[in-house]
């Protein structure tokens, strides 16, 4: 779907705020964002009369402001994309507000529902489709931000978020039909049903890493 997307646009972002992407952990790098982006496409093409501007700004943005503070990133990224002056070149105000909106509601843990359908593209497009990647980036996530705790302890709490996001009362939300996702869901929580497995299966996954040039994909 990028063929729906303004060139210049694309460029713009590809070349500047891309780049911006490399302050954040591994979880949350550029890679998991063109993730969201192709993902985002994906729900996008199901609709009707959807701006593929504002679907490829909102996943573009939404994880900007990760490193400067992943508690209130939501908030941060909104902020940076609704002050980015170049962007008025591609939308009106109106248009920059969805956007903001959108990016404020995509996290998973909030309470309310995103305002818009762009928000609940990406809120549904930022959710994990694959089990493996789901474990290697719960590690990446905490190696950063609490470097000094052991991998014993990592793998606990990596567990325990995980089992709060996805759990049979997760507070992980989806807005879309995705069979991927879905299935995603039975494969994670049939592994929480086992805390044992779950961390002897996590820390395969990060042992085979050490020492690797491995780079995290989404």
């Amino acid at each position: 779907m990028n063929n729906k997307v303004d060139c210049n646009l694309k460029n713009y972002i590809e070349k500047n705020i891309f780049p911006e992407y490399s302050k954040n952990e591994l979880a949350h790098n550029v890679d998991h964002i063109k993730y969201v982006i192709d993902r985002s496409f994906k729900f996008a093409s199901s609709l009707p009369k959807i701006n593929y501007n504002i679907v490829y700004t909102v996943a573009a943005y939404h994880d900007i402001g990760h490193h400067i503070n992943p508690k209130k990133h939501e908030i941060i990224s909104a902020k940076i994309a609704s002050e980015d002056e170049n962007l008025k070149r591609f939308f009106f105000d109106k248009d920059v507000k969805i956007i903001k909106e959108a990016i404020e509601d995509h996290r998973a843990s909030l309470n309310n529902r995103p305002r818009s359908i762009y928000g609940k593209i990406v809120s549904t497009a930022d959710r994990n489709i694959n089990v493996e990647d789901c474990l290697r980036r719960s590690y990446f996530y905490l190696k950063n931000h609490k470097p000094k705790l052991e991998d014993s302890k990592i793998f606990e709490e990596a567990y325990e978020h995980i089992k709060a996001k996805f759990g049979s009362r997760g507070y992980a939300k989806f807005y879309f039909e995705d069979v991927e996702y879905e299935n995603f869901l039975k494969d994670i929580r049939k592994l929480l049903a086992n805390k044992d497995l779950f961390i002897s299966i996590q820390k395969s996954y990060i042992n085979g890493l050490k020492g690797s040039d491995f780079k995290l994909k989404f």
